[in-house]
């Protein structure tokens, strides 16, 4: 019983053991993967390495379409699609997305493609 209670009294003077989680927010650790930041849409070459690596189907590229899709929830943080782009477009953040599990897909179309050039006759 005195020791239950010498426990009590510790806790009731004593700092709290947790965090006060949305005041005070914990700095990222050192090599902590995050989530996928941003994708450079202008280097982007729309090859689709990244899609056909990524083990949850997570991305999606369209070549003719110019665009390339990220579903969050399915994203499993590995970063093979980071490793295996060819143009380095794509690059981890260190700290995870404010809003990373919502249900929108995040998607970025890049610029047209030139016209062919017309051949003088």
């Amino acid at each position: 019983m005195f020791d239950f209670l010498g426990n009590v009294l510790k806790n009731v003077v004593s700092k709290p053991a947790t965090r006060m989680y949305p005041a005070e927010k914990r700095q990222p650790m050192k090599n902590t993967r995050g989530a996928l930041g941003e994708i450079d849409i202008n280097t982007c070459i729309f090859c689709g390495l990244c899609a056909r690596r990524c083990p949850s189907n997570a991305i999606s590229v369209s070549k003719t379409d110019r665009s390339w899709e990220l579903n969050r929830l399915k994203c499993v943080i590995c970063n093979v699609c980071v490793e295996v782009c060819p143009v380095k477009c794509l690059h981890m953040d260190e700290a995870h997305l404010a809003g990373l599990f919502t249900r929108e897909k995040v998607r970025r179309i890049g610029p047209a493609k030139p016209a062919p050039a017309k051949k003088a006759e």
